[in-house]
């Protein structure tokens, strides 16, 4: 509150030029009172956002560029934005603009992770309907990625349920995480009533991947789970053709799916007819379009299997090492896009990797705490990336495990790493924190690898 009281008297002597010659006006008590707590907003700025864009975030927040504004509107927006259930703490913070007729005000969010995709189940209408209801509602919406909140789930339930009421649909609703694949989840929204369960599957016409792999797959996001065939087909989808694509099967395809019931426990039995087509290989897999390293070093970091069966969960692994080279190159929100090339007279596809590097990001400030002054000397001079190098988000647990096992303290406690992020300047703030009572070991320095 201290300092927030100290920047509000800063902002606050900010003056308003008078031409000359110009007698100034006395303004009335009631503006003059209002005027020492209010000043024009000349620009807004958003840190900490990684899932949201800045615009989405003022939007939501409810303040505007030239609006005057205060602590009372600012606590204002710092509640909207906690209400919508996607942030875990807001603050705010504001200070003399380059204008010197205003104030920059700046919020700073952490955003509740993680978040899944939506889907919308046999609601009665089109999901690209309920898409743009959600957006009218809500800046934030988007239907790859929403927090599994119970505000921000009850808020999108009752939207929706109004929407729907109003159209003759008045049915309850229910919003639930369900699995989709291993370690994956979605947000699904659909009537509350009961559906009956699946309770076994089975493959037929499947020859190239064994019956129980698939069974295992299939059972672990689909058993126990309410049936609709469109939900059942998507599993298939996230769940099984993966399988497939490890074997080279890409054009496999899921043909009828029909149900019975079972008799000794309540559930469904399910049966999927399967056309698996041609295993193809992998061809070539290149580099396509621009991209901030050399391709010969990203395609060795991937490690592809040319010639071989094209399995597309090594595929994939070599494209998690390709992003990782560009990450540690500085470029933290790159996305590696693959494109499938498929020769189906010779039975081989090829991969063209289309690299979105995004902006770079630089060393910021190294704060060190719980070291004396010897002990923070010390991991100053050893660390190694400089201030406005590129910065390797690895780097800093990486430094400190250097650290712990060449044992250049005494007493060396836990030791932890923060990162902050400025999506302004793309710089990038360490602060390294160490427990117990260490102090700087007598002797030679330590000698830590470079970044």
């Amino acid at each position: 509150m201290k300092r927030l009281l100290i920047l509000l008297m800063a902002v606050a002597g900010l003056g308003f030029a008078q031409p000359p010659g110009t007698r100034p006006r006395r303004p009335a008590p009631l503006k003059k009172a209002e005027n020492a707590t209010k000043w024009p907003i000349e620009s807004l700025v958003v840190e900490g956002n990684h899932l949201y864009t800045s615009e989405q975030v003022v939007a939501l927040a409810g303040v505007k560029i030239g609006q005057l504004a205060g602590k009372e509107e600012f606590d204002a927006a710092r509640d909207r934005l906690l209400g919508s259930g996607a942030f875990e703490t807001v603050g705010y913070k504001f200070m003399p603009g380059p204008n010197r007729a205003g104030y920059v005000a700046t919020f700073q969010v952490t955003e509740v992770e993680p978040v899944y995709p939506v889907r919308f189940e046999a609601l009665g209408v089109a999901s690209p309907e309920i898409e743009t209801l959600l957006h009218a509602k809500d800046p934030l919406f988007s239907p790859k990625k929403l927090p599994a909140t119970k505000a921000v789930l009850d808020r999108y339930v009752g939207w929706i349920h109004d929407y729907l009421a109003a159209k003759g649909h008045p049915e309850k609703l229910i919003a639930r995480l369900n699995p989709v694949g291993t370690d994956q989840f979605e947000i699904v929204f659909r009537p509350a009533r009961n559906y009956p369960s699946v309770a076994e599957v089975t493959f037929d016409g499947t020859k190239g991947v064994p019956q129980n792999v698939l069974r295992d797959a299939i059972s672990g996001v689909a058993v126990g789970q309410p049936y609709t065939e469109d939900r059942f087909r998507e599993l298939l989808n996230t769940a099984v053709r993966p399988r497939y694509e490890a074997r080279g099967y890409i054009h496999v395809k899921f043909g009828s799916v029909r149900t019975e019931p079972v008799k000794d426990v309540e559930g469904l039995k399910v049966f999927v007819t399967v056309d698996e087509g041609d295993s193809f290989h992998l061809g070539k897999v290149a580099i396509a379009g621009p991209t901030p390293l050399r391709p010969d070093a990203l395609l060795k970091a991937g490690q592809f299997h040319t010639g071989e069966v094209a399995d597309f969960a090594q595929i994939g692994e070599g494209l998690e090492r390709i992003g990782k080279a560009v990450v540690r190159a500085g470029y933290l929100d790159v996305k590696v896009i693959p494109e499938r090339v498929i020769d189906d007279a010779n039975k081989t596809v090829d991969v063209a990797v289309h690299i979105d590097a995004g902006p770079r990001f630089t060393m910021g400030t190294l704060m060190i705490v719980g070291l004396d002054l010897n002990g923070e000397y010390e991991m100053k001079r050893i660390w190694s990336i400089k201030p406005g190098t590129p910065f390797n988000p690895d780097y800093p647990n990486e430094f400190l495990a250097s650290v712990r096992a060449q044992a250049l303290f005494d007493n060396l406690g836990e030791t932890k790493s923060e990162v902050e992020r400025n999506e302004r300047e793309h710089t990038a703030d360490v602060t390294l924190t160490f427990g117990g009572q260490a102090s700087k070991k007598k002797g030679p320095s330590g000698q830590l690898p470079p970044n």
